[in-house]
């Protein structure tokens, strides 16, 4: 698969580093301890500034001169719009508005570091830069954790940025847990709560990126309320039909299959959702991390079996895509999602009411 992760001909290497475990292909920089986020700037590559350049067209004029007419060429400037730059190889990531504003890769880790004042606490994850350079993405661990059971089935607490450089999305800052045993990355969207801030490119992004240390709070409440409604939901026995069909509903594509689902005409299903349903019902029977007493035969293990099929058992065309899907809004957020909401109705109301309409 490709990964896109931008190649620095000046260093000759790849704009990623990973702690301990190695990612993206096995390239990038394996470091054993988490950097500061000086230092986690370097060791990723992310050590560029960019800055808006005017932009210029070809242009052509008539003068008249003592050998006649004569058309000549003159460059004229496009009003309003300008060229983000990156200044270390004048590479061009990107054409922007007036009033677009940059938000430096340094400003970025900056971010992380006042939400938790100073950086006392946050570990550096990952980060990199994809494409030109124009996308970066950080992953940074909070303290603490989310318990369920015994203690022994825990997960982390990360927050996740992405920003872009070629004017083609905001600045994204999300909460998102991962399980530890299989590194599920769980989809944490409770009810109407929301665990992304999203900031655009204009004249107050800076400041706002500064302030944006809400999402601490959001990872704070939601955290909170994960770890009561997983431990409540680890209590709850669901028994092999139970799972199958919790997995059938929160991988359904569509009315029509769901119609189906609801009658019973399970011949009339696609290849394709039936495969898929088999293989995260698989998951959800054999994985390692579906055998422990908080997830084997439970509703949270129905919950775990949906997000770890999306991590663990899906095939993506590539690690952009991935991470499109499982954190930035995609396919594996949204039924994650949608297995969120029918646990929650299933721990509520029982087996019997879990046709969502």
């Amino acid at each position: 698969m490709a990964h896109n992760l931008n190649f620095n001909n000046s260093t000759g290497k790849y704009s990623f580093f990973t702690v301990k475990e190695k990612a993206w292909h096995n390239l990038g920089q394996l470091v054993q301890e988490h950097p500061t986020s000086e230092e986690a700037i370097k060791v990723a590559g992310l050590d560029y500034d960019v800055e808006k350049s005017p932009l210029f067209t070809k242009g052509s004029g008539i003068i008249e001169n003592s050998n006649g007419i004569e058309i000549i060429d003159s460059e004229l400037e496009v009003p309003n719009y300008f060229a983000n730059i990156r200044t270390d190889n004048n590479t061009i990531l990107g054409v922007v508005g007036k009033d677009y504003q940059i938000v430096q890769n340094r400003e970025a880790f900056s971010f992380f570091d006042s939400i938790v004042g100073g950086g006392d606490g946050i570990l550096y994850e990952t980060a990199g830069a994809l494409g030109n350079g124009e996308r970066i993405f950080i992953t940074a661990k909070l303290p603490d954790y989310i318990r369920v059971g015994n203690g022994d089935d825990i997960t982390e607490k990360y927050i996740f940025l992405t920003t872009s450089h070629d004017g083609s999305g905001s600045i994204t800052a999300a909460f998102t847990p991962i399980r530890i045993v299989c590194q599920n990355t769980l989809n944490a969207s409770l009810k109407s709560m929301s665990n992304v801030v999203r900031i655009r490119h204009t004249a107050g992004a800076k400041q706002r990126l500064e302030d944006a240390h809400k999402v601490m709070g959001i990872a704070t409440r939601l955290s909170n309320e994960l770890e009561k409604t997983f431990n409540y939901w680890s209590k709850i026995t669901v028994g092999d039909a139970e799972m199958k069909k919790l997995i059938q509903l929160a991988l359904c594509p569509n009315k029509e299959t769901l119609n189906h689902l609801h009658k019973g005409n399970l011949d009339e299903l696609s290849t394709v959702f039936k495969n898929t349903v088999e293989d995260a019902f698989a998951y959800a029977m054999i994985s390692e991390s579906q055998q422990m007493n908080t997830t084997k035969g439970t509703l949270f293990g129905a919950y775990n079996a949906v997000t770890g099929y999306f991590q663990n058992v899906r095939s993506y065309k590539n690690n952009e895509a991935k991470l499109q899907s499982i954190i930035l809004g995609g396919t594996a957020q949204m039924k994650s999602q949608k297995a969120f909401e029918l646990c929650e109705k299933y721990a509520q109301q029982g087996a019997e009411n879990l046709i969502l309409n």
